[in-house]
Parts: structure tokens; sequence; C-alpha cells
């Protein structure tokens, strides 16, 4: 009894955090702007399926995305164990989810297999991070704090795995020296019950219970730590991929008011038209968080941080400044940091700062070349220069500010209908006096 009491105020404490968290962090969406209506859910559905579930863009790097693809899997069956310790703690019982029958020795089976394949894993990507210095995990946006972020939390799912082994092998071996059913089958747990030959049935109860509690607890602190981490990704990446934009790479969304415009200069009974009197007078593009679309803060929080995006980028391969990694790590310190302002004042509330500039330089954003090699790459299908493009939407049409090159082309297609600087009239020259063959 007094575990229910212990597990279940544990429970309660941990849920309380975790939704306040989560509270603070979606209470910033009503400051962002409407994006692509959510329609195709067959189409989107198989996407998710593919890239998230799949981990199709994960293998394109094959050894290390077996990895990775290793550790996903791995959560989502041993998620299944964690429902069961969680009824099993409320209500008192052992093994509850044992009237699954042979599902439940599936799952069982599947769990303690993945447990020592996650942990393996996990080694592999500490040593990666530790020793090998990968590239891709360095830059100007990969702060101290970023590395010993992802270390804290591959630390703690090593623990994880560990406990639970450890859980598995101390429950075969106290429940062999019983003489008692074992629910359940555990391959690994199997062969590591032979540590433990050596305690009494004390002893192992003892051991047992440590090691329950040990990974329950880890659970509910990893769930707590998770939002303040890039491992947020473990809950957000999938419905990303699932929300993911399903038009091509590369298309260019119009901006409504620009349409607007466009459509009364083509048609003049569209002047009547009138907007509505209260209508929000909006920004062109994005100069701050609150013009971002809740898709783009959707992306910042579901990045990974995994660098496949900027490792592909052809500017930061040629050394110029960009990072598309960085733009989206950078639009969730802008949120954290004005977010709690626009919350307590309202849209109006201004800390002088703004995304473009205080965060993001023009010279970053002018770099990119529109390839879109990085929305190709992300695994949680991000798609950087959607908000790249928009920044730069803001900067032309709101500041007139452009590269020189630029510039001279807008004069040009404004003054001669084209981008190059010869007359209308003049455009035909070359074709003087040249002789055509109609054979």
């Amino acid at each position: 009894m007094a575990k229910q009491i212990i597990f279940t105020l544990t429970m309660i404490l941990t849920l309380g955090v975790f939704a306040f968290t989560i509270n603070r962090l979606f209470s910033y969406f009503k400051f962002t702007k409407a994006n692509f209506p959510i329609r195709d859910f067959g189409k989107r559905f198989r996407v998710m399926l593919e890239v998230a579930i799949g981990q199709t863009k994960i293998f394109r790097r094959p050894v290390i995305g077996f990895f990775h693809a290793v550790v996903f899997w791995g959560f989502c069956i041993i998620l299944f164990g964690s429902v069961e310790m969680i009824i099993d703690g409320l209500f008192g019982i052992e093994k509850s989810l044992k009237i699954l029958g042979f599902l439940h020795y599936i799952i069982m089976a599947s769990g303690d297999v993945f447990a020592l394949l996650v942990a393996i894993s996990i080694i592999v990507f500490m040593v990666r991070r530790l020793f090998m210095h990968i590239s891709r995990f360095e830059g100007i946006e990969m702060k101290k704090i970023s590395h010993q972020d992802a270390n804290i939390a591959l630390s703690m799912i090593l623990l994880l795995m560990i406990s639970l082994m450890g859980m598995n092998a101390t429950y075969v071996q106290m429940q062999t020296v019983a003489s008692e059913t074992i629910y359940g089958v555990y391959p690994v747990g199997t062969l590591l019950a032979k540590l433990f030959s050596g305690l009494s049935i004390n002893g192992l109860h003892l051991a047992y219970e440590i090691c329950w509690w040990a990974h329950i607890l880890l659970i509910f602190i990893f769930a707590n730590i998770l939002p303040y981490s890039k491992h947020f990704h473990v809950f957000m990446s999938v419905p990303n991929t699932f929300l993911t934009r399903l038009e091509p790479l590369g298309k260019l969304t119009n901006m409504d008011d620009i349409t607007r415009e466009v459509r009364m200069m083509l048609d003049p009974n569209a002047a009547f038209e009138a907007p509505a009197a209260d209508a929000p007078i909006s920004r062109f593009g994005v100069k701050d968080v609150e013009d971002v679309s809740w898709k783009n803060y959707f992306d910042s929080l579901s990045c990974t941080e995994c660098g496949r995006c900027t490792s592909v980028c052809p500017a930061n391969t040629t050394g110029k400044l960009l990072s598309p990694r960085k733009i989206f790590m950078d639009l969730r310190a802008r949120m954290k940091e004005k977010g709690p302002g626009l919350v307590k004042n309202g849209r109006d509330f201004s800390d002088n700062k703004s995304y473009l500039r205080d965060y993001v330089s023009e010279e970053e954003l002018w770099a990119c070349t529109t390839c879109n090699a990085c929305a190709q790459e992300c695994p949680v299908n991000i798609n950087h220069p959607t908000l790249i493009l928009d920044m730069r939407r803001f900067l032309v049409m709101e500041e007139s500010s452009a590269p020189t090159g630029l510039k001279t082309m807008f004069s040009n297609i404004e003054n001669n209908g084209a981008p190059w600087q010869y007359s209308p009239e003049d455009r035909l020259l070359w074709a003087e006096n040249l002789e055509m063959n109609f054979r």
C-alpha cells in the first residue's frame, strides 16, 4: 500500500510539472500566424509512417542510421512495458498486462532484447560525440550547453536501459528461486540472471525493487527534462512529420495581401471587395517570432540539432555564415526569450530586440541558394527555406534592403520588364541580319 501511495504521488507530481511546461510552451502558439490547412490525412499518415516510423531519411547514412532506428524502435516497444509498470504501480499488482497472453510474451521479449540493443547504440553515440569529433556536431550555434544537453540525455537513456535489464534479470532470478511463474519471456534477462545467483530471495526482491524504482523514476525525470532539451523531438518528431508541408520542395507560398493587390490590378471590380475595417494590418514577411507561422515554431521544437541540414548546405560548405540548423535553434531561443513577455503583455509587447538581426543576420539569409537540400535531408521534415524566404520578404518589402545585385535586378524589372539592363525595344537587336533557313 505504501508503494502505491508513493508511486501515485510521484506520478501526480510528474504529470503536474510536465503539464505546466507543455502549457507554457504551447501558449506561445497563439502569437504565431496561421499556416496551411491540414488536409489529405491519408497522405500525411503515409508520410509519417515512412519518415518517422520507418526512419527512411535516417537510413541515408546506413550505419549510424541503423543505430538511431534501433533506439527509436526500441523506445516504441519498451513504451508498452512502461505502461505496464504504471498500471502495476497504481494498483499494487505485478505484471498487469499478463492478461494479454501470448502478446504479453512478445512484448516482454522484444522489450528485453531492445533494451540491450538500445544500450549498445547509446554507447556508440557517446563514443562518437566524446571521442570522434564529428564535424556536423559543431558550429557557431552549438554552444557548450548543447553538447552537455546531448551527453546528459544519452547518459539517462543508458541508465534507463541498464535499470530495465537489471529489473528483468532480478525478476527472472527471483521467480526461479521462489519457484514462481515467470510471466513473459526475457532472453537477455535470463542470461544476466546468473549474475544475481548468489543473492537470497530477500536480496533478489530488494534488487528488483531498486531497479524497478530506478527505471520508473528515470522515466519521470527524463520526461520532464525533454521539453528543455533538443531531445524534445522524442515527442514532437512524429506529429511534425504528420504535419509535413505536402507541396513540392521549392514551391513558394503566395502572400494573401499581395495576391489581393494583384487581383485588384487585373480586375478593377475587386477594389470594391475591401477588407474588414477591423482587420489587422499584416506585416510582409518575418521580423520577429510573432510573424512566424505555427508550423515554423513547431519545427523549431522538433529540431533534433543533428546537423544533417547544415552538412549538406552548399552555402555552409563553402564557408558562408548560413547554417540551416541555426535558423531554427535561434527561433526556439528567441521564442523562449520573448514568449513570456507576449503572454503577459500581449502581441504588442516589445523588448527592443528581434529574431531578424539580433539572432539571424542578413548575411546568413542572403547566403541561402534555396536549393532545398536542407529540407530534403531533415529527418523530421523541417522546411528551412520557407522561413528564410519569409525573412527575406520582410527585408525587401518592408525595408527595401537587399544585395546590390538584386536591387539592380528589381530596378530593371520595373523599368524594362526584364532582369536585364536593356530596353524592351532593343531585345531583338541580336537577330538583325541573321539569316534564317526554313527548309
